[in-house]
């Protein structure tokens, strides 16, 4: 196939959705697929309010619209819902091609957060954004069923994985003789981040990441150190110098780094909480305790060995699988229109008759 994908989030931004689609597109290409991006990279673009290392690029409808007229894609998938999103959406509804999205984030909780707006306002534009998507992908169970109770699109699971080669165990290049709790994300209020900072914990306290609130925090918690952003390629090296990956977040739909640090050998702390449950599920190789300091200090007797083998159950290459049997193409579903024609004709006629 021809696949075309649109999303506001791409590099140098280091999320899990940017790592999401990065490998996505690897393995569609491997797979022989002929795929095409359009992302923000080309465009003049601003910082988003409130988070100035996410850029977005408001003023490129017009480009949109002439990139998806001149590759014409059997499939169009539409990743975000920022300005490079609405303006796909707006064009393929108004020219009657069909298309996917998905959903990455918690959204409507995130802007909450962060300006206190309800979460009904958010959804229902979420529930606009998507109405007219043949299916929205999304990473979990728990994700799915959110979904369908706030009444937007039509959810269907669409796994993650985690690059075994790149995410995998070996030396500690930072080693230290204390034990070394980590975190890696967007320093935001959304990822409850201070509920692992503020823990009386004996030993270290590593945050890998950037975001809003980084320096607010450094200030806040001297005693914590902060490395601030890293490259994927540089992540490893943090995971194979920790002794626990401590995930707070309570609004994660996936938590990609888990798997990722579970793949360099780093067991789990997290709370019972969707996105944990989902991605660990009954694993012994981490521990989810709404007790965020002993789920902490009882991941530290977990082997290293029992994380690596839990990762390597999630590959790309599946999750990239169940991504292309979502898609909808033009010949589909025009194929199902001219099915539902026809069905509609035949009632009409025994009727008529």
């Amino acid at each position: 196939m021809k696949i075309l994908i649109i999303t506001d989030a791409w590099f140098p931004q280091v999320n899990g959705v940017v790592r999401t689609l990065f490998k996505t597109r690897e393995c569609l290409i491997a797979a022989g697929h002929d795929v095409d991006m359009v992302t923000p990279e080309p465009f003049f673009s601003i910082p988003l309010p409130s988070y100035p290392e996410i850029r977005i690029a408001p003023f490129a409808s017009s480009d949109v619209r002439q990139k998806i007229k001149d590759y014409a894609p059997d499939a169009l998938h539409i990743a975000t819902e920022g300005p490079l999103g609405l303006a796909a959406r707006r064009y393929a509804v108004k020219t009657n091609i069909p298309f996917t999205t998905a959903y990455h984030t918690r959204f409507p909780e995130y802007v909450k957060a962060r300006t206190g707006i309800p979460l009904s306002v958010s959804y229902a534009f979420l529930r606009w954004f998507h109405k007219k998507s043949e299916r929205v992908m999304v990473p979990t169970p728990a994700v799915v069923e959110a979904l369908k109770e706030w009444r937007i699109g039509n959810p269907v699971l669409w796994p993650r994985g985690v690059d075994l080669d790149l995410f995998s165990p070996g030396k500690a290049p930072y080693p230290s003789k204390n034990t070394v709790y980590l975190s890696v994300g967007r320093v935001a209020v959304e990822k409850n981040l201070e509920a692992f900072l503020s823990l009386d914990l004996k030993g270290e306290k590593w945050v890998v990441g950037d975001g809003p609130d980084l320096q607010s925090l450094k200030k806040k918690y001297p005693n914590v150190t902060f490395f601030g952003m890293k490259s994927m390629e540089e992540l490893p090296d943090y995971y194979r110098s920790a002794d626990v990956f401590v995930f707070p977040s309570k609004t994660d739909t996936f938590g990609l780094v888990m798997l990722e640090a579970m793949g360099c050998g780093l067991p789990v702390a997290a709370y019972p909480v969707d996105g944990p449950i989902d991605v660990l599920g009954n694993t012994k190789s981490a521990v989810m305790d709404n007790d965020l300091k002993k789920a902490c200090e009882s991941a530290v007797h977990i082997s290293k060995k029992s994380a690596r083998k839990y990762a390597e159950n999630f590959s790309w290459q599946t999750a990239t699988e169940v991504f292309a049997s979502h898609l909808e193409t033009r010949k589909q579903n025009q194929t199902e229109t001219n099915q539902e024609i026809s069905s509609e004709n035949t009632i009409d006629f025994k009727v008529s008759a």
